[in-house]
């Protein structure tokens, strides 16, 4: 439904905190987050315009920067917010967002954007309701499943459906070419004037750029794409924020709390979520770095050259000199096993360093911080004490940093009822001493989930029965490469990936 989507930094800054110290209260997955503000009675948004209030100036003679559908972006509105916005108060609304967007952001929009606001109980409806090919569905539960965050019995896209609808502030569908903006208020939906200047800056990249020609197959090329996409959004929107609070002091519709059901609550697994955090965590100070050496023009030439890898983004200096490298998996199955080819998709995944840095930190939540292969303290960035919001979540770590590409194939067999499943995991690092220090610290993550050595010289082990990731293991390294080799018992390893493990 959303290709493109946005969430605030603070959901998952606060939340962090809040699941560490033992609550139950969680940030959302991969679209905007935000309640919307509750205001009683009738608000004058009388923009002060970086200086003064300007009440209906004159209209440029052509369209320029900062004017948008006979609204200035420091023109008076007045809108009655407790009961909705009525047709004429939204447009007024959305006329001077887009203005403003322009001025912070200097393109100009070539259209006008739809937009509407929906309840979070529809939207969570319409999220529920979305249906996934029987073969795409279990690539991803694979996929999770690997990265040791989703067991293999549980139904990896319902927790992401769920995680959404938990989430999501709004969100810009590129194909509809149109814009939705969630209200946690459920009588009276309402207008978050934050989130809606996220969305409308995807509808102006889509105008200049055409966001549907990136690809963004992968969760990996999905995430580098976004370090520009929501790493641009991401920075306009801190930009438009900070403004709000000076120089249109007063006049914005701003998010505030709006009671329970908000988003950012109610997850129902927080490890996919951190995974996706990433580009609107590392994407902003990315753009922020390239903007301050060559202005807005050098970030628009980021579009015509985005990262190639979520390394590149985590570390802005590897942008454009490091890139990844091409690992491939070749298929030696046998007994039945077979490659799983989801239609329309491509059969691997790729996880990057950030999902690499994910499946580090999972552990850290899931636990509570019993157990902290990633110290909590070294992921979450501080400002004078409390998460950041700019850049709350730190995906360096010295486990992931030597990061150089990665594959995952997946593969099934239907001898038995239960469809069994299987996997390899290839990464690649930039030295062998990387890639000793991640099997290492995987070694860490197969003991928190109680996996015995079997085999020391093969390096295998056995996850018990009673554990959601009950598996069978094959861990190799091979200078700079390490393979990983998952099958439901010992046994079957050499049948999923030829000299995984002798045969029992």
């Amino acid at each position: 439904m959303a290709s493109t989507e946005m969430r605030t930094v603070t959901a998952i800054a606060v939340a962090v905190m809040l699941v560490l110290a033992g609550c139950s209260q969680a940030p959302g997955t991969d679209t905007t987050t935000g309640p919307n503000a509750t205001t009683q009675g009738t608000q004058s948004t009388a923009a002060p315009g970086d200086g003064a209030a300007v009440v209906h100036p004159p209209d440029p003679d052509s369209d320029v920067l900062g004017w948008e559908n006979g609204v200035w972006y420091n023109e008076t509105i007045n809108v009655t917010r407790s009961d909705g916005l009525n047709n004429s108060e939204m447009d007024a609304v959305v006329n001077r967002a887009m203005a403003r967007v322009e001025k912070i952001r200097q393109l100009e929009f070539e259209k006008k954007v739809p937009v509407k606001v929906v309840s979070r109980s529809e939207f969570k409806k319409n999220q529920q309701s979305q249906k996934t090919p029987p073969k795409r569905r279990t690539f991803d539960n694979v996929k999770y499943e690997a990265l040791m965050m989703v067991g293999e019995s549980t139904d990896s896209i319902a927790v992401q459906n769920r995680n959404t609808g938990s989430s999501v502030g709004g969100y810009y569908s590129p194909r509809k070419e149109s814009i939705v903006v969630i209200s946690n208020n459920e009588s009276a939906p309402k207008m978050d004037e934050i989130t809606l200047s996220q969305e409308l800056f995807h509808a102006l990249q889509d105008q200049k750029y055409n966001l549907s020609t990136f690809d963004q197959r992968t969760r990996e090329d999905h995430n580098a794409v976004d370090g520009i996409v929501e790493g641009d959004g991401n920075y306009v929107d801190h930009l438009y924020e900070q403004r709000c609070k000076n120089a249109w002091k007063g006049t914005c519709l701003l998010p505030q709390n709006e009671g329970n059901g908000g988003g950012g609550g109610d997850l129902a697994n927080i490890g996919p979520y951190l995974l996706k955090f990433q580009p609107y965590s590392d994407g902003p100070p990315f753009v922020k770095s390239v903007r301050q050496k060559g202005g807005w023009q050098a970030v628009n030439d980021l579009y015509q050259n985005p990262p190639a890898s979520t390394e590149q983004v985590i570390h802005p200096k590897k942008y454009g000199a490091d890139a990844p490298a091409d690992v491939s998996i070749r298929d030696t199955t046998s007994n039945g096993w077979q490659r799983l080819e989801p239609k329309g998709r491509p059969n691997y995944a790729k996880v990057g360093e950030a999902g690499i840095m994910s499946m580090f930190t999972y552990p850290t939540y899931e636990s509570q911080g019993k157990t902290q292969i990633i110290p909590f303290n070294k992921f979450v960035n501080r400002k004078n004490g409390e998460p950041a919001k700019f850049d709350p979540l730190n995906y360096r770590s010295e486990p992931s940093a030597g990061w150089d590409g990665d594959r995952i194939a997946v593969y099934t067999n239907g001898r038995a009822a239960a469809n069994e499943t299987g996997y390899v995991f290839k990464t690649k690092w930039d030295s062998r001493k990387d890639a000793r220090q991640f099997v290492d610290t995987y070694e860490r993550l197969l003991q928190y989930r109680d996996a015995k050595k079997v085999d020391d010289r093969a390096n295998t082990w056995e996850v018990p029965q009673k554990n959601g990731f009950s598996d069978a293991f094959y861990v190799q390294q091979k200078g700079d490469t390490v393979v990983i080799v998952n099958a439901p018992s010992v046994g079957d390893l050499s049948d999923v990936h030829a000299g995984a493990a002798p045969k029992q």
